[in-house]
C-alpha cells in the first residue's frame, strides 16, 4: 500500500469528521474539531491518504504570542492502521514545516486515561511538562485543564 502525504484541504473535513468517533472507539470527539481548523490551519495541517482515503492527520498552529513555540490541536489515525507508523510522519511534516520557520518547542495535550496517546507521544519523543496537580498511574496531568472535569497531560517537545 502506497501511502501519501499532502497539506490538509477543507474537502477532507466531512470524510474526517464522519469517522472521527468511531476512531475513538465511539468517544464523541466530533465537538473538539470543527471545520476551521480544515479551513484556516492548512499550511500546518497534513493527511495521509491511501487508495483516496484518509488514514490519519494532523492539524497544529503556531503560537500567536511566541514565534518559538507550536501547538498540534489534533491528531488522528484510523485504527486499522496505527501499525503503519502513519502517526509519526504526519508529525514529522508538522515538525519540519514549523522548525523552517524558528519553532523550537512543540505542545500537545492528550487525556490522562488515553494511554496509547501517552505512550506514543513518549515514543516520539514528547516529555511530559512538570508542575501538574494531579498523578494517575504515575503520569502526571493538569485536572480541569480545558474546563470542569476534562483533565489533561500536557506534553513539550523541544526542537533545539
Amino acid at each position: 500500500m502506497e501511502i501519501t502525504f499532502r497539506n490538509i484541504s477543507d474537502d477532507d473535513y466531512p470524510y474526517v469528521i464522519n469517522n472521527l468517533n468511531s476512531w475513538w472507539d465511539g468517544r464523541a470527539m466530533v465537538n473538539m474539531l470543527p471545520r476551521l481548523f480544515f479551513r484556516y490551519f492548512k499550511d500546518t495541517g497534513f493527511v495521509a491518504i491511501a487508495d483516496r482515503r484518509i488514514l490519519g492527520f494532523i492539524i497544529g498552529f503556531f503560537s500567536q504570542d511566541d514565534h518559538r513555540d507550536a501547538y498540534v490541536h489534533f491528531i488522528g489515525v484510523d485504527p486499522g492502521y496505527r501499525n503503519y507508523k502513519i502517526g509519526k510522519r504526519l508529525y514529522g511534516f508538522f515538525v519540519d514545516r514549523v522548525k523552517r520557520a524558528g519553532v523550537e518547542k512543540i505542545y500537545c495535550v492528550t487525556s490522562p486515561f488515553n494511554k496509547n496517546s501517552i505512550a506514543f507521544h513518549k515514543r516520539i519523543g514528547f516529555e511530559i511538562v512538570p508542575g501538574s496537580n494531579k498523578t494517575l498511574d504515575g503520569i502526571d496531568f493538569y485536572s480541569d485543564y480545558d474546563g470542569n472535569g476534562e483533565d489533561r497531560v500536557l506534553f513539550v517537545k523541544h526542537l533545539v
